[in-house]
């Protein structure tokens, strides 16, 4: 077994991490007093406690208790799981702790429905998806759902110092620990506790005489510390990371969210998102920003990885330091909801192409106002359909290029 399992946490007390779910007067560790469990799923990444912590809630309670991971599990297992309900065995109920529940498919999810309602059976399922996505709503209807986070690196450190005591009870050898290598551990496994563990196991059977040094740890730690995955939540976390910190205009943290996406090999992802924000944050108080960024995203399309990053850090530093404006962004917004709400009306006679009048026309003649006849290229006159004729679509945002138009069409149109 791997150093991880053997010293699994047998008490919430051992746990690390979760400090939000567990710890005094905290919801996990309430239930666990509480003795009545109720059905819960635990979302969050691999390796920061989710099975640990359903294995000490599951043995605190007196029912008779399955394990099932959704992975392998069948529709026969299942089945196997429900039929000891009504019997000696499952007299005092039955706890199914399901792992990876976002393998079982819909059916399978169904059959439990049942008997998790009636509350002979009690689930506990654990899930890396979001489950609002992947677990059957009646399920999710009747489950309290908890979310684990990533383990702080000052946290991670109490469970790889333990680590590295269970390996001196196993190997005689004591270790001595560089400070600076536990904390490069710590840092570099993204917050997984299973990796950190799997890191220090690696550390202690290669070390030289019991040294662990930094440039083991460099050698030993996995590049674990991006957490990626291009179709999951980390994906879109990361991307809407990005975007509101160049909308903040918070250079820095853009560049590291950027950093991550390119580390991750997400080229495309970026440019796409880069084009976006260029349009959608930055917009009128700065329009060249958009021919800009296409030519950084050109470039970096045409470099690839990882000569890429130049252009795309140039386009992010560009829009963080731009000013900003949603202007053009709401008001096609605004004119799209009118459109989507039946909003569509006839078109003022002066705007339709040529048309032939017919008998019953009320104004003969299309009498369209060429604008370029009149002086400054402008004449007053509708455009609109008549039934929303006096709609107001677009604000002036409060930036100097914006401000410069308003000022020129408010002298013009008065």
């Amino acid at each position: 077994m791997p150093l991880a399992d053997r010293i699994r946490p047998a008490t919430i007390d051992d746990v690390v991490g979760q400090s939000h779910l567990i710890g005094k007067n905290r919801p996990l560790s309430k239930i666990i007093e509480s003795g009545h469990i109720p059905n819960m799923i635990f979302y969050g990444p691999s390796g920061v406690g989710k099975t640990t912590v359903a294995r000490i809630i599951a043995n605190s309670a007196n029912m008779r208790l399955h394990k099932l991971n959704g992975t392998t599990a069948s529709t026969g297992d299942i089945k196997s799981v429900v039929s000891e309900v009504d019997t000696f065995l499952g007299s005092n109920g039955i706890l199914l702790y399901l792992d990876e529940i976002q393998y079982l498919n819909k059916k399978q999810q169904q059959s439990l429905l049942e008997y998790i309602e009636d509350g002979s059976v009690t689930l506990i399922a654990s899930t890396t998806e979001n489950p609002y996505f992947y677990v059957y709503n009646a399920i999710l209807s009747r489950s309290t759902v908890f979310e684990f986070k990533s383990v702080q690196p000052a946290e991670l450190e109490r469970a790889v110092r333990r680590g590295f005591s269970s390996m001196t009870e196993e190997t005689g050898v004591e270790y001595d620990l560089d400070d600076e290598a536990i904390k490069y551990i710590c840092n570099g496994c993204g917050g997984d506790v299973r990796k950190s563990l799997n890191t220090v196991e690696l550390c202690a059977l290669t070390c030289n005489d019991g040294k662990i040094t930094l440039d083991l740890a460099k050698q030993l730690t996995q590049r674990s510390n991006m957490r990626y995955d291009r179709d999951g939540d980390q994906h879109y976390d990361l991307l809407s990371a990005l975007q509101k910190s160049i909308r903040g205009s918070d250079e820095n943290a853009a560049l590291h969210y950027a950093a991550r996406l390119l580390a991750a090999g997400d080229l495309i992802s970026i440019c796409r998102r880069l084009l976006v924000i260029a349009s959608e944050d930055i917009g009128l108080a700065y329009p060249q920003a958009v021919p800009i960024v296409k030519a950084c995203v050109d470039n970096a399309m045409q470099l690839g990885l990882p000569e890429a990053r130049i252009p795309i850090g140039e386009a992010v530093i560009l829009l963080a330091t731009s000013p900003k404006s949603n202007s053009a962004y709401n008001a096609i917004n605004a004119a799209l909801e009118d459109v989507q709400h039946g909003e569509a009306y006839d078109f003022p006679r002066q705007l339709q192409n040529v048309h032939c009048d017919g008998e019953g026309a009320a104004v003969k003649g299309q009498h369209y106002l060429y604008p370029h006849d009149y002086p400054n290229h402008w004449v007053k006159q509708q455009y609109l359909p008549d039934a929303i004729k006096d709609k107001v679509y677009y604000q002036y945002g409060d930036n100097k290029h914006e401000n410069a138009a308003k000022e020129y069409w408010s002298k013009i149109k008065k």
